[in-house]
């Protein structure tokens, strides 16, 4: 594998060597717990909350530092589960992704009310601990509405707009999946960060593309079935309901103050997920065809990321690459690459996405990798400018 200058992960200095997961295994409560770390968040939210001074951070060093510390000592995960296992034997993991809701929510309301009666915490350690919580609901919460917006039950979907109602988000579930799926390393794909453009430049094209283009998915549905996109089954109108709700409460709840401090998690926590989102794809693109049209979606058009800690607590989003390339599969069977089938990151998101907040050492640390990925899978292509500035014709 090409060896690059700067950032190195000593993990991916040696080849993978991928295992596979017997299924009986797989099925015990035991190999599921690790999946459940995210309840740990929620302890240490309310101790900053009751002491107030330095513990008000604690939790945003929790998500960063300590899983950075616990990637490093646990190393890499290499076990793949059997795809075609029985997935009736996977209530365990189901569990954690349908409880999250109910515990977000009485979190985030209770720090709400508790917060705005409060007489010892300066409005500064107020907004730390709802950064924090924003830490947590982005980190935690949308990644499992991500799941939960993937899976066949209409349980787990609309648990999933909720956990997006939470940080006024909804119209991601449209985006992905109507959108950032089918149209993924593309130029349609408002997503796929493109190749040296910093995230500083990245977060505001693709808040304001991203709402758009959910909002065109939306109404192009409908339109195929001759109705207005106003139409009262257009799904919007489900995620305005949801977020006036989560506003509304929070008014009740703490007043203006308490809307302030909902917005506080709710902006941070979109940005968690928008940095997510710009590391997975970084530079990658799919094949133009000709015409509009673009190779199938593979495993080589996403990063990976077999970092075992951080992969527990992102219940596998790291996996990322076998996502793209079988949306249905639930994440406890989330396959992972070796770094011949799909591009590698160096590290961790814990790692990665503080690194993607300093564009120069991002690009240090990634632009060697994405040209190496374009002489392993494209050596044919020689001139990569439309590719980079993403002028290729749309997908058809």
């Amino acid at each position: 594998m090409q060896e690059f200058r700067g950032y190195h992960s000593p993990e991916l200095s040696r080849p993978m060597t991928i295992t596979t997961i017997p299924p009986a295994r797989m099925a015990r409560p035991l190999a599921a717990l690790p999946f459940w770390m995210s309840l740990t968040m929620v302890p240490i939210i309310l101790i900053g909350a009751v002491q107030g001074g330095v513990w008000v951070v604690a939790m945003p060093i929790y998500a960063w530092v300590v899983y950075t510390i616990l990637d490093m000592i646990a190393g890499l995960e290499e076990g793949n589960a059997d795809p075609d296992m029985d997935r009736t034997r996977l209530g365990w993991y189901r569990a954690i992704t349908l409880i999250w809701a109910p515990v977000q929510f009485v979190t985030l309301f209770g720090l709400i009310w508790y917060v705005t009666r409060a007489d010892h915490l300066s409005a500064l350690e107020m907004w730390a601990l709802f950064f924090g919580m924003g830490v947590a609901s982005g980190t935690i919460g949308i990644n499992y509405s991500h799941e939960l917006m993937h899976q066949r039950p209409r349980l787990d979907r609309w648990l999933g707009d909720i956990l997006l109602a939470m940080v006024l988000y909804s119209h991601f579930r449209s985006e992905h999946l109507l959108v950032h799926h089918r149209y993924v390393a593309t130029p349609r794909d408002p997503v796929t960060a493109r190749y040296n453009e910093g995230f500083h430049r990245f977060f505001p094209r693709v808040l304001r593309q991203s709402l758009v283009s959910a909002w065109k998915a939306e109404a192009a549905m409908l339109a195929r079935k001759s109705l207005p996109a106003w139409d009262l089954s257009n799904p919007f109108w489900r995620y305005a309901a949801l977020q006036g709700g989560m506003l509304l409460l929070s008014i009740l709840l703490g007043g203006w103050v308490g809307i302030v401090l909902f917005l506080v998690q709710a902006a941070t926590a979109i940005w968690q997920l928008e940095l997510v989102n710009y590391i997975e794809h970084y530079g990658l693109t799919r094949r133009h065809l000709g015409g509009g049209k673009y190779e199938p979606v593979r495993p080589h058009h996403s990063w990976n990321s077999a970092q075992k800690a951080s992969n527990w607590l992102l219940i596998n989003l790291q996996r990322h690459s076998d996502h793209h390339y079988k949306p249905d599969r639930p994440f406890p069977l989330l396959q992972t690459y070796s770094e011949d089938e799909a591009p590698q990151l160096p590290a961790g998101y814990p790692v990665m996405t503080a690194a993607a907040m300093i564009p120069p050492l991002w690009r240090r640390m990634m632009n060697p990798r994405v040209r190496a990925w374009r002489r392993q899978y494209y050596p044919d292509i020689e001139d990569w400018s439309a590719y980079k500035a993403a002028t290729n014709p749309l997908p058809r």
